[in-house]
């Protein structure tokens, strides 16, 4: 009997040593149930549960060292956004398909074409929004074509249909541009279209700044999704930079000066001088001054007093 109950607590994960103190102060022919109790009282716990409540030694890591463990990571961080470095993409499913068939035809195959653009990119994050209306069989005045593309677009959780219904025979649309517009500002992403939401831009200060900083226009030629190289115009960030959460400023270029070592702009002069490797901030009478190693102060003083030399 106390063999039996000894490997019956010893599996528990007591202690041998506590084990028989109890059964000695109880006796042999003690309930198990008495016996645990008196082990929770004494303080006893199982060595599963005291390995559990000891701290984990400290790892030290040399200094400079990026080498972390896998899991330590900040809380709510998501894998997708410390590897991704490209910008959520909301593209204007409406906009973007009446565009690739000029404005007569509902074409899914331009949305599939701007979708592969970004995929290729290498995007994760694309939605594309469209009203649920288009589910519907197409009619003589609004014709569809390719209408399977939206069903597998569906499937791949990128198109998201806006609400709509139906009210005594009349269709209740909700506005979709809002929906576009708010996702995107939410998310800090490019919005595809070559709408300019005027009406949204008057509705809210933050998404007015929004749409005119994030608004990525579009063309197709010849069925091939073709955004420009220059988003917000010719001074503006190129389109890798537009696309990307942290853009890379190109090194500065600075243009000879057509004088060259002729120049008498000195320190206002802003071109560059390969002479003054430093691009010098004196003028050209404290140059001549420091050459013949003349003070400063003392040829400022000569100036004053207009003493000849």
């Amino acid at each position: 009997v106390h063999q039996s109950k000894l490997d019956f607590f010893c599996k528990l994960g007591y202690g041998k040593q506590d084990i028989c103190k109890v059964l000695e102060n109880l006796g042999q022919e003690a309930l198990e149930d008495d016996v645990l109790k008196e082990l929770i009282r004494m303080g006893s716990k199982p060595q599963a549960l005291e390995s559990q409540a000891q701290p984990s030694p400290v790892k030290l890591v040399a200094r400079g060292s990026c080498s972390t463990s896998p899991g330590s990571k900040w809380l709510g961080e998501d894998d997708s956004d410390s590897t991704d470095h490209l910008r959520p993409i909301v593209i204007d499913g409406s906009n973007v398909a009446m565009s690739h068939g000029n404005k007569e035809v509902f074409s899914c195959w331009g949305i599939q074409l701007a979708v592969n653009w970004f995929q290729e990119r290498g995007h994760t994050y694309i939605k594309v929004f469209v009203p649920l209306w288009r589910k519907e069989p197409p009619r003589q005045d609004s014709p569809i074509a390719d209408q399977h593309i939206l069903e597998e677009l569906e499937k791949q959780s990128i198109l998201v249909y806006t609400p709509s219904r139906k009210v005594k025979g009349k269709r209740v649309v909700c506005y979709d541009d809002r929906y576009i517009v708010k996702v995107a500002y939410e998310k800090d992403g490019v919005i595809v279209s070559n709408d300019h939401y005027r009406d949204l831009q008057n509705e809210n200060p933050e998404w007015k700044w929004f749409i005119e900083q994030r608004l990525l226009m579009y063309s197709f030629v010849s069925n091939r999704f073709m955004p420009p190289d220059d988003p917000l115009g010719r001074h503006g960030p190129t389109l890798n930079n537009f696309l990307s959460k942290k853009p890379v400023l190109p090194e500065p270029k600075w243009q000879p000066c057509p004088y060259g070592k002729k120049c008498t702009y000195g320190n206002k002069c802003k071109f560059y001088h390969p002479e003054r490797p430093h691009q010098a901030q004196l003028s050209v009478a404290d140059e001549l001054r420091a050459k013949i190693k003349v003070p400063l102060s003392l040829g400022k003083e000569e100036e004053k007093c207009n003493c000849s030399p």
